[in-house]
């Protein structure tokens, strides 16, 4: 394979940027460091370059939340008769993330197209407006499934696959290439003599971190000298903030905001405990930054891709709802013994994943599918 191109809404550096843009990046980096040309077409935002090579990949930025789409769409096209913002590019193969409604570039491209779903998004919809939700929800369960019938399909965690084949996607062209880390190099903060919770997240509805906050108010009489850190930035901070003032909690949460990568691990090595309320997720990457410190999480069952991020009872605890996770936190914080146990299974699972070992295993989802092949089941896998 000579050359890919990556869609994807958001890159990493978007201020509402997350854990699906970081893998597709990763990826992209990792390909590149082996000798394949690797561009990624995304949305502009206020301060970024139009066009930007990062770490070995070709970054072309235009359009926003919306208009992403359909100017990547043109600017394909315009490639293929050498002219445009993508124009000298010859991909053999395209992946085409679908953050609730893909790119649809199997209708332009000429290529094969993997489409990258990390979870689907029928919860969140909601948040976008009825109409909006109504719309998006049809393309995602309904128009995709349809047009994609024949492509391959890549995914993060074995329940988003499930999640999949809800919508009628068959499982033998559904490849599941879990999520890598970054090595930890330096931490400079020790573990924390007071009980600190951890979340990190972005700041938005779905990531439910509403919880957290309450979970601290219902503790903190319980746990003296709890403290809540939060680490995440995100357009639902006022309301975070005045949930928290409600709760009457400010003196005992730190909103950090967005942090550099090192800071980032100072805090989460100081943490007890790592929590995540997130009404919804594809993989957890969270779960295993936090592991890498040891740190446990106690998260939603009803999440779904943390079914398969966190390992119940051996590296967190999984519960179904504010009540459960008030006492799993309660019983973590309380037991020396068990945090500690829980803790270090979780560091030994997070050595098991690399941003190496999943480009690995994309590069063999998009070689089958140059070949004409579809891939199915886990392709990249940890001990657990």
């Amino acid at each position: 394979m000579r050359e890919v191109l990556l869609l994807c809404w958001r890159d990493t550096r978007h201020p509402q940027g997350g854990g699906s843009e970081l893998y597709l990046e990763r990826v992209g980096q990792e390909l590149a460091r082996r000798g394949v040309r690797v561009t990624l077409r995304t949305a502009h935002y206020p301060g970024a370059a139009r066009a930007e090579v990062r770490d070995g990949v070709r970054i072309s930025r235009g359009g926003g939340r919306f208009t992403v789409y359909p100017l990547a769409l043109l600017a394909i096209v315009l490639a293929r008769f050498g002219r445009g913002p993508l124009r000298g590019i010859r991909p053999d193969a395209v992946i085409d993330t679908q953050n609730g409604i893909p790119f649809f570039a199997r209708l332009v491209s000429g290529v094969p197209v993997t489409v990258l779903v990390h979870h689907c998004h029928r919860e969140q919809w909601p948040v976008a407006g009825r109409l909006v939700a109504r719309v998006g929800w049809f393309i995602e369960s309904r128009l995709s499934p349809w047009l994609h019938r024949d492509s391959q399909y890549l995914t993060v965690s074995l329940p988003s696959a499930e999640e999949l084949a809800l919508l009628g996607v068959e499982q033998e062209r559904v490849a599941v290439v879990r999520n890598g880390i970054d090595p930890v190099l330096a931490v400079a903060e020790p573990r924390s003599a007071e009980p600190r919770m951890v979340v990190l997240s972005r700041l938005v509805p779905h990531k439910q971190i509403e919880d957290a906050l309450d979970v601290l108010a219902r503790l903190r009489r319980r746990v003296p000298g709890l403290h809540l850190d939060v680490v995440g930035s995100g357009w639902w901070d006022e309301e975070l903030y005045a949930h928290a003032a409600r709760l009457g909690v400010l003196d005992a949460v730190t909103f950090h905001g967005h942090v550099t990568e090192t800071r980032k691990h100072q805090v989460l090595s100081r943490a007890w405990v790592h929590v995540m309320p997130s009404r919804k997720e594809g993989w957890g990457i969270t779960v295993i930054e936090a592991a890498q410190h040891g740190v446990p999480t106690v998260g939603y069952v009803s999440s779904r891709g943390l079914t398969d991020s966190v390992v119940d009872g051996a590296t967190g605890l999984l519960v179904r709802d504010l009540a459960g996770m008030t006492e799993a936190v309660a019983g973590l914080l309380g037991d020396d013994l068990l945090r500690r146990e829980l803790g270090e299974k979780a560091r030994e699972r997070a050595a098991d994943f690399s941003w190496g070992a999943t480009a690995d295993g994309v590069g063999r989802v998009l070689e089958a599918s140059v070949a004409g092949r579809r891939l199915g089941g886990l392709v990249s896998a940890a001990r657990y």
